[in-house]
């Protein structure tokens, strides 16, 4: 069975032990992992994999040895509980091996977790998991923490609901930084505020997160997308700090605005890599502002400007490279 939206978060933060399997994937592996281990932990409970009630499998071992996976579910190991058994970055050849797994699982045999990554809705896996009826396939895409969840994040570890200017900023930083990170940070919050009853500070969650947090080429482009002439300087100079070089910076540009051009003129499907979660709402939203005239005006400013990059000219690379993304950033606000 399939799980989506409100019904895959419920299920995910309290699984059901009489299910027979459930399939993570998602294109971003660190969200993928923090949503296994919170299943997995919520099955087993925190003293299971010390009782030995958690079996991994990776994809690799697996493929060596088909069977190790029916055994793995039948064993009974010497503690009481749920069992699990783990399946990590299993990819479509492992569907005839998994799916004989599914069909000889009874009740009182392990539960079988596994993890991919980002499977079309043609993957066999996904096909394998989805049309069973008692197994869960769920993907996991890039969306942020929202409100609710970073409370019950924060409840989970003893803390009291933030106040108002504390959650703005702890939902900035869910933004911000990557999921790793963030769940970090959590645990510093957990840490900084022990056996202290009052409620977290704005100060006190920007004091306890990363010194910096990298600039990300997607970020200047969504930037540049959306017409914020005002953010272009501080993004580029984060950029250049780390050492992103200004033709790396306008081919992921090109791509960008070609991408918006596709669906501008056809629409998100067919699109290759197909876009999910907010990026998916993103990105149209940004193609429906600029019109296909725009964005193949757009398009032949960046080859322009690629071309002139590649040039023998000495004019300064990055330079060159940011002011042809204020100019596509001023068109962009251009009405």
């Amino acid at each position: 069975m399939k799980l989506a939206g409100r019904e895959a978060k419920a299920y995910l933060a309290r699984p059901d032990a009489a299910r027979t399997g459930l399939l993570l994937y998602g294109a971003d592996a660190m969200r993928v992992a923090l949503k296994r281990q919170q299943v997995i932990a919520a099955l087993i409970g925190p003293s299971g994999e010390e009782e030995m009630r958690l079996a991994r499998l990776p994809a690799a071992a697996l493929r060596a040895d088909p069977a190790a996976l029916l055994d793995a579910i039948k064993a009974q190991g010497f503690f009481p509980g749920p069992r699990v058994v783990f399946v990590e970055d299993a990819a479509d050849g492992l569907s005839k091996t998994i799916g004989a797994a599914l069909a000889q699982w009874q009740p009182g045999d392990a539960q079988i977790v596994v993890t991919a990554r980002q499977l079309p809705a043609r993957s066999s896996l996904r096909k394998l998991f989805e049309a069973h009826k008692n197994a869960y396939a769920t993907g996991i895409y890039d969306d942020p923490p929202n409100r609710d969840e970073i409370t019950e994040e924060l409840c989970s570890k003893g803390l009291p609901s933030p106040g108002t200017e504390a959650m703005e900023a702890l939902t900035v930083l869910s933004r911000s930084l990557d999921p790793g990170d963030f769940r970090q940070l959590i645990e510093k919050i957990s840490l900084f505020k022990l056996n202290d009853d009052t409620p977290l500070t704005a100060d006190e969650a920007l004091l306890l997160a990363p010194a910096s947090t990298e600039a990300a080429v997607d970020d200047v482009l969504n930037i540049v997308a959306e017409g914020k002439s005002r953010e272009i300087a501080p993004v580029m100079g984060k950029l250049a700090a780390q050492g992103v070089q200004p033709v790396k910076l306008c081919i992921d540009a090109m791509r960008h605005f070609r991408t918006l051009h596709r669906i501008s003129v056809s629409g998100l499907q067919g699109l290759r890599p197909p876009l999910f979660g907010p990026r998916r709402d993103r990105m149209q939203r940004q193609a429906q502002n600029w019109g296909t005239r725009k964005l193949e005006t757009a398009i032949e400013l960046l080859l322009d400007t690629d071309l002139a990059l590649r040039s023998s000219a000495r004019a300064p690379a990055m330079a060159l490279t940011e002011r042809a993304l204020l100019r596509l950033s001023m068109l962009a606000a251009k009405r």
